[in-house]
């Protein structure tokens, strides 16, 4: 038992010395060895930071070149597309005028056809007359009415009298005629002469006032001043299309052309209304399709709410 408590003695003074060295304090070369490697790290941390801020620095340059080139980029497509919409408008307006020109061209060709039928029919008719005064006349020389000798009469006696189109009081000679002058009216307009062409409507206008063909020539009246961009005048020309010749086969361009002056005009309100006009009163033809795509244009319904 006594052996047994002396073992555990010793056992435990040898524990604590193991212990004790554990925990005391370590030789001074240790110390200085960890030192060393406190200062190499410390370097080694303070060279990293060096080099970051170095690295920060040259970014911060290489970005700030960055953004003055894309500034500078910016800028430059600012430029470029400020160009490119004042060229879109440019060509926008002048395909408009262009556009208008086309239309009043083959408006005019599409009344020249109507005019070469008409006078085709005319020439028909006359026709028809010449050879039932031809069988007349030999019918009468055939029976023996007409004495030898004489010539029938083609003509009445007595002073020439003169068309009753004519202007009265008229001193000059005598006026050109219909047909010479709505075709020289539309082969001036056709071809761009538009004073030239003013004038010779205006005197179809004139001395043919009461013809089928008046309304037209009234119609190319507006369609010229629309074109020389005199856009009241064409408003009044076209007006008169609407008032003068309510059974004119130029009601609905003409009404259409009349809306189309007003919004040239600033008379917003007006035109929209014309066109509205022309959707609702003429259905389903080119005039409806055109202030229908107007409308569009302007950005407002076709139809009044």
């Amino acid at each position: 038992m006594r052996f047994r408590n002396v073992a555990g003695f010793a056992a435990a003074l040898l524990i604590g010395a193991l212990c004790g060295s554990l925990i005391g304090p370590r030789p001074a070369l240790a110390v200085a060895r960890e030192i060393i490697e406190l200062q190499r790290d410390v370097t080694t941390l303070l060279q990293g930071q060096k080099d970051i801020s170095t690295q920060v620095t040259q970014d911060h340059t290489v970005m700030r070149t960055l953004l003055e080139q894309s500034n500078d980029t910016v800028g430059k497509l600012n430029g470029t597309m400020s160009g490119l919409q004042k060229s879109v408008q440019d060509v926008q307006a002048n395909s408009g005028a262009r556009l208008d020109t086309m239309s009043t061209q083959v408006q005019g060709l599409s009344d020249n056809l109507e005019e070469i039928k008409s006078r085709l029919g005319k020439l028909n008719q006359q026709l028809v007359d010449l050879q039932n005064t031809v069988q007349s006349l030999d019918a009468k020389i055939s029976g023996g009415s007409v004495p030898a000798g004489t010539q029938p009469s083609s003509a009445p006696s007595g002073p020439a009298v003169s068309p009753a189109s004519s202007p009265a009081g008229a001193t000059s000679g005598p006026a050109p005629s219909a047909d010479t002058l709505y075709s020289n009216g539309l082969r001036d307009i056709t071809s761009g002469k538009y004073d030239l062409a003013r004038s010779e409507f205006e005197d179809y206008l004139r001395y043919y006032g009461d013809t089928d063909l008046a309304s037209n020539a009234q119609f190319y009246l507006g369609e010229i001043a629309y074109s020389q961009r005199q856009y009241s005048q064409a408003v009044s020309e076209y007006e008169k299309v609407l008032s003068n010749y309510p059974k004119s086969f130029k009601l609905a361009p003409a009404r259409l052309k009349k809306g189309m002056a007003l919004i040239e005009l600033g008379q917003k309100s007006s035109g929209v209304k014309e066109l509205r006009e022309v959707v609702k009163r003429y259905p389903g033809t080119e005039e409806e399709r055109r202030a229908r795509a107007k409308l569009k244009e302007l950005g407002v319904a076709a139809t009044a709410a």
